[in-house]
């Protein structure tokens, strides 16, 4: 079985009403519903889906909004409590308890393992840029799909 067809299967046992999980061909289709979060993470770069990261990264992240990336992605509290609460209850699972968090998912061993084939040439490409630009090839991303069946790698 494939290790992202595995991941969608381990993270839609544990996931929580506010999203649904549901695998296209390829066994790569996230679908988050919280409305916030979709708004406020997707309004400067992909709302990443939760499952990409276990709890312990996203609440890191969450407590840093101030200095997210070097930029400053600060929430009111009412509105960070409740996009935290979604990542957490619908994390991935936690490879490595007790580590140092991951705060990219760009680094992740599935990210890494998934675009391992990926020429330099693409990443170094302007139509991409750097690594977080999924939609960049995954032009369903910005709808939970990062299925090989709309994938488009530049040239």
């Amino acid at each position: 079985m494939h290790y992202a067809t595995k991941l969608i299967i381990a993270t839609s046992l544990t996931l929580g009403a506010a999203t649904a999980v549901v695998a296209d061909d390829d066994g790569h289709r996230y679908v988050g519903s919280n409305p916030a979060w979709k708004a406020e993470c997707g309004g400067c770069h992909v709302a990443y889906p939760p499952q990409l990261l276990p709890a312990s990264s996203w609440r890191a992240l969450m407590s840093g909004l101030d200095n997210h990336f070097g930029s400053d992605a600060s929430l009111d509290p009412e509105t960070a409590a409740d996009i935290g609460a979604f990542l957490e209850r619908n994390a991935g699972y936690d490879r490595t308890p007790g580590a140092q968090p991951s705060l990219r998912v760009t680094e992740t061993p599935w990210f890494v393992h998934e675009h391992a084939e990926v020429p330099a040439r693409v990443w170094q490409s302007a139509s991409v840029a750097r690594r977080s630009n999924c939609t960049a090839c995954h032009r369903k991303a910005d709808r939970g799909n990062y299925g090989e069946g709309t994938l488009f790698i530049p040239r």
